[in-house]
């Protein structure tokens, strides 16, 4: 029976959440760890100037984006100014390569244990990954005139704390996923860029009392609307009708009973991915023309031109952006597609598409849905990428709150509420989304 109640469904969800005592473990546990990663961002690294630091990072928009996703420890210079990042970007090259590697796809098809050893072989890779961004950004920065001169010995003692920052934020949100809620990279990420906002509304309030209202009211209507945007998108998906037929030997006879469902395939399947991807991709010009450009002060050289070419705030980059998160959202999605085998599993299962002959057919029919609905998908993920490139040239007022961030945002926020849904459902509870 229905519980009744006078109390708003989300005020009566929050109740039932903090009634139960596991689920208010987990919560508690999850932001418990929250405020660990942000004692460790505020622990700052050695040999760097943090006021001209900061000079740099706002002047410099590749990097200011980057800080905003660890919630400051770049500009900080913290022992965990890398991030997950590193990790982030060598479980997409191992997603991308199990397909491509028999041996590692031969691994990943031995179960939890194989598993296992993918993660193991994920965490290896970190390491040198870390290591290179790590080394690259100290080089950079004291190309700039912002760090002090190192000594090789203090240089391996920050890359190799940094390395540890990076181990340390992954265990952090392993440890989340685990005990906690929800997917623990992605809420370590959700947590980086949510810390920001209030340091970023306030400038945008300061910019507005300083004699630029219409700015402001410009860029809290787009981000209103950007934000239900990215909702609308994030849940969109097709339906594709299925129907299953059984039959059971019950009493001597033979009886034949069938049902009907659907499949549900979401216009984003690739989620956050070809976002994260396009923007490690887009760091690697200027994160190799950090070791071979001139300081500053100095005639610039080829590496120069590439470094600057590769800024955020480029028409080239943004084009190059646009096309990378089209090329990754489509790749990756088929990618997923076909290692979920879809059509196999509907037919054994007994399940088949009304009007659809099983097997090759199926599945002729079923990438023909997914390409074309990834598509407009791919596309709708470029455009609010690049929008906040597009509304600053057009109307000259900057989106403070990058649309990637507020995309990866919002995708973490509504993951995490429909597992409490999930759990509260387990419950027996009435869940606050339908």
């Amino acid at each position: 029976m229905e519980r009744k109640t006078t109390r708003p469904r989300l005020v009566q969800a929050m109740m039932d959440i903090w009634a139960l005592p596991d689920l208010r473990r987990r919560i508690l546990f999850t932001i418990g760890i929250l405020v660990v990663f942000r004692f460790v961002t505020h622990v700052p690294l050695p040999g760097v100037d943090l006021a001209k630091l900061q000079e740099y990072f706002a002047g410099s928009p590749l990097f200011g984006m980057l800080d905003l996703f660890t919630g400051g420890a770049m500009e900080k210079f913290s022992v965990a100014a890398l991030g997950v990042y590193p990790y982030i970007t060598a479980s997409i090259i191992m997603q991308l390569l199990v397909p491509v590697i028999p041996r590692l796809q031969a691994i990943s098809q031995e179960g939890e244990l194989g598993q296992q050893r993918i993660n193991r072989i994920t965490h290896i890779a970190t390491i040198p990954l870390a290591a290179l961004q790590s080394y690259a950004m100290i080089a950079l920065l004291r190309s700039q005139g912002v760090t002090q001169d190192i000594v090789p010995l203090t240089m391996v003692n920050i890359v190799v704390t940094m390395i540890a920052g990076t181990m340390f934020l992954v265990w952090l949100g392993e440890l989340i996923t685990e005990r906690g809620i929800g997917n623990g990279i992605s809420i370590i990420i959700f947590a980086g860029i949510v810390t920001d906002i209030p340091g970023i509304v306030g400038r945008g309030i300061i910019a507005a009392v300083g004699g630029n209202p219409g700015g402001l009211i410009t860029y809290v209507v787009l981000s209103l609307a950007m934000i239900v945007l990215i909702v609308i998108f994030v849940e969109a998906h097709r339906r594709i009708p299925v129907q299953y037929a059984r039959s059971s030997f019950r009493g001597g006879r033979m009886y034949r009973q069938s049902g009907s469902t659907y499949v549900p395939l979401r216009v984003n399947t690739a989620g956050m991915i070809p976002l994260i991807f396009a923007i490690a991709l887009m760091q690697l010009p200027a994160t190799v023309a950090t070791y071979f450009m001139n300081p500053s002060g100095q005639d610039p050289n080829f590496w120069n031109t590439v470094f600057n070419l590769f800024q955020s705030n480029t028409v080239l980059y943004q084009i190059l952006y646009f096309a990378l998160v089209i090329g990754f959202t489509l790749f990756y999605t088929m990618v997923i597609f076909e290692q979920m085998n879809l059509p196999q599993t509907l037919q054994q299962q007994g399940g088949f598409v009304p009007g659809v002959r099983p097997g090759k057919t199926t599945a002729d029919y079923l990438n023909g849905i997914i390409r074309r609905i990834t598509f407009g998908g791919a596309l709708f993920l470029a455009i609010v990428a690049i929008l906040p490139f597009i509304t600053q040239r057009i109307t000259g007022v900057d989106l403070l709150i990058q649309s990637t961030a507020m995309l990866i945002a919002v995708g973490v926020a509504l993951d995490t509420m429909k597992q409490l849904e999930a759990q509260l459902t387990m419950r027996r509870y009435e869940g606050f989304l339908k």
